[in-house]
């Protein structure tokens, strides 16, 4: 790995990024780490521009996680019902082993992120499927799960270096990562899971200041590889950050969502996130997030609020102890289909503790209690009968 692009990387990400799925203080302790969809919020496309002149940079890294989980419902088909990427109760489970590969030549930046293990078929669960013909493949979740994000990318000497990039990518809405070495928490929010993973497209990153970024996007749509309608999405993103204290973000994402052939029709879905983390004292640290979205469809209005806070302290120069709080609730037409949840109503609470014997190791154990406004974890029965969930996870993960 050529660690002068890597830092050349981090120090982009940092100056200008507000989460791969960004928050240049928030999830790690380890500074030198940064999480992938930084650089989707805002990476600084004139650091990258400086990188560049020394052309021919090549970064390979990676990291692999893996938990035991215990539920305490026992469910008897050992799933944990709702829970994105920690779903399986009693067994010892690869989470996921990612290959990171990036390389810069003089103006062009490139990415591609290979992933095996539990995590990509959740990943790619709402991917559309559709088959194909003698001279045309057939494509779906099978096809993509492999590929978390592959990316090209020009930086043009438009005011600070505009950075337009086309391809899979890292979704910026939430402040949490898909490698969980970058987050808090063992398991991701209920908002991480319900919002999108991942968008394809196109999208342009203008740094404004050294705080201000903007950045603006084409999609196909909310996790969509291939799109389920003929219409596409669009976003609009604006970043701050001051470097060790603060980083904002606030975006708008809109499009039609639904399938061509949806009861619901062809509405349009507006979805605006927020999210800023405050670094109290080197020590303590704090996030807020907030999303909230409504579609005028053919049934009436679907809509959903959600948030959640988040707290950090460290209580040793290897350990430290995050909170999560975090609600999800949706409002859904008679007749509809819910675009989350199975129940309006979805929350949970989190306690996680977080040992670093090295500096790139991460070993954590974390108490979760989920809740829902009707019965949809399972029983000792396998049978979806319990509005509530309690599990202990321990998990480990380690990068290079």
């Amino acid at each position: 790995m050529h660690r002068t692009v890597a830092a050349v990387l981090i120090l982009a990400s940092s100056l200008a990024a507000a989460q791969d799925g960004g928050t240049p203080e928030a999830p790690g302790p380890d500074e030198t780490e940064h999480r992938e969809h930084d650089r989707q919020s805002g990476e600084s496309a004139s650091a990258l521009l400086g990188a560049s002149e020394a052309a021919g940079q090549f970064t390979l890294s990676g990291y692999a996680e893996a938990f035991y989980q215990w539920n305490f419902n026992q469910p008897g088909n050992n799933l944990t019902n709702f829970r994105g990427f920690d779903n399986r109760h009693n067994t010892f489970t690869i989470a996921n082993a990612v290959l990171d590969v990036r390389w810069d030549y003089g103006r062009v930046f490139g990415r591609v992120a290979l992933q095996v293990g539990h995590t990509p078929s959740t990943y790619y669960l709402a991917e559309p499927g559709f088959g194909g013909a003698s001279g045309a493949n057939a494509t779906g979740p099978e096809l993509w799960k492999y590929l978390q994000q592959a990316n090209v990318g020009y930086t043009f000497g438009v005011g600070r270096g505009l950075l337009v990039e086309a391809g899979i990518f890292l979704s910026p809405i939430s402040p949490e990562a898909m490698a969980i070495k970058d987050n808090w928490n063992w398991s991701r929010s209920n908002l991480f899971f319900g919002l999108p993973f991942y968008h394809t497209g196109v999208r342009a990153s203008l740094p404004l200041s050294d705080r201000w970024t903007v950045t603006l996007a084409g999609y196909n749509g909310w996790n969509s590889v291939v799109d389920n309608n003929k219409e596409k999405s669009v976003s609009l993103q604006a970043t701050y950050a001051v470097p060790t204290k603060l980083a904002l973000s606030l975006l708008y994402f809109g499009g039609v969502e639904r399938s061509g052939d949806s009861p619901e029709g062809r509405p349009w879905r507006h979805l605006l996130d927020a999210h800023v983390t405050w670094t109290v004292t080197p020590r303590v640290a704090l996030l807020l997030h907030l999303n909230a979205g409504v579609e005028a469809n053919a049934l009436g209005l679907a809509a959903w609020a959600a948030g959640a806070v988040y707290g950090r302290v460290q209580l040793a120069s290897w350990l430290w102890a995050a909170a999560r709080l975090d609600g999800f609730v949706e409002q859904t037409p008679a007749g509809g289909a819910p675009i989350f949840w199975p129940e309006r109503f979805m929350a949970s609470q989190t306690l996680t503790l977080d040992a670093r014997p090295h500096e790139r190791v991460s070993i954590r154990l974390e108490f979760r209690h989920d809740e829902s406004g009707g019965p949809v974890f399972f029983d000792r029965a396998g049978s979806m009968s319990q509005p509530r969930q309690d599990s202990l996870t321990v998990g480990a993960t380690t990068w290079f």
